[in-house]
């Protein structure tokens, strides 16, 4: 019963990280406080589906307390530290129906990141590959802004976080397919992986002239259009 529990316990940890994350940007109003418990989820969120591999428990139960996780956590919680830090700045600079207008893709992210992981629970095209922007993955993007301290320095500046916002709240629910980042182990030749050597490449890049927390984001929309790049049909998602 023990080892049984183990994978759900990780789990409820990455909801835990959520709930604080929230709390962080509520009570706290610190922002870089709440991106960190985001990453500590994400971390745990990798290794609760390892755990119950490894330990041979895999239940119906784990995936979907998975899922209401990750809904919080990658969800939730980079919606409330981007509502902070576009709402903030805009509050003196616009009137409130434009302050709305410029949180709207934030405010969404939640139920895009729904929609998606109970998409993702019930579509059995998405084993090895992705269908569709995972939700952690569109978290990262706002926990990179989060860290850097980015503040919104105007309306261009807001206008176009919410585009990019509104996009990557669609691509959550998506059909585009999305190259998986593990590499073939049996088979560690350019052919076989070229595409995780690409971007392992780009990833190194983007560190090495950002030096700064923002690679966090610009890695993730390298991924993004990577995939668009190399993964021409639906069909090569495995």
């Amino acid at each position: 019963m023990i080892k049984r529990f183990i994978p759900n316990l990780i789990t409820l940890g990455n909801l835990f990280c959520g709930v604080e994350s929230v709390f962080a940007s509520l009570a706290l109003g610190d922002v870089k406080l709440a991106a960190v418990w985001i990453c500590a989820g994400i971390f745990l969120d990798f290794f609760d589906g390892l755990a119950a591999r490894l330990l041979k428990v895999p239940s119906e139960l784990g995936k979907q307390l998975d899922s209401l996780a990750d809904v919080v956590t990658s969800g939730v919680a980079p919606a409330f530290i981007m509502v902070k830090v576009v709402e903030e700045p805009l509050r003196g600079m616009l009137p409130l129906w434009g302050v709305m207008l410029a949180m709207l893709p934030f405010v969404l992210m939640p139920l895009f990141a729904a929609y998606r992981l109970a998409k993702f629970n019930i579509d059995t095209r998405q084993g090895h590959s992705f269908l569709g922007l995972p939700v952690p993955s569109n978290a990262l993007i706002w926990v990179g802004v989060a860290l850097t301290g980015y503040v919104v320095d105007g309306p261009v500046a807001a206008a176009v976080m919410a585009v990019v916002a509104l996009a990557t709240d669609v691509l959550m629910v998506s059909e585009l397919p999305m190259f998986s980042l593990k590499f073939d182990f049996k088979d560690m030749t350019w052919r076989t992986n070229k595409v995780q050597y690409l971007f392992l490449a780009g990833c190194a890049a983007l560190i090495a002239a950002s030096r700064s927390w923002v690679a966090l984001s610009l890695i993730i929309i390298w991924y993004i259009l990577l995939s668009v790049i190399t993964q021409r049909r639906v069909g090569n998602a495995e």
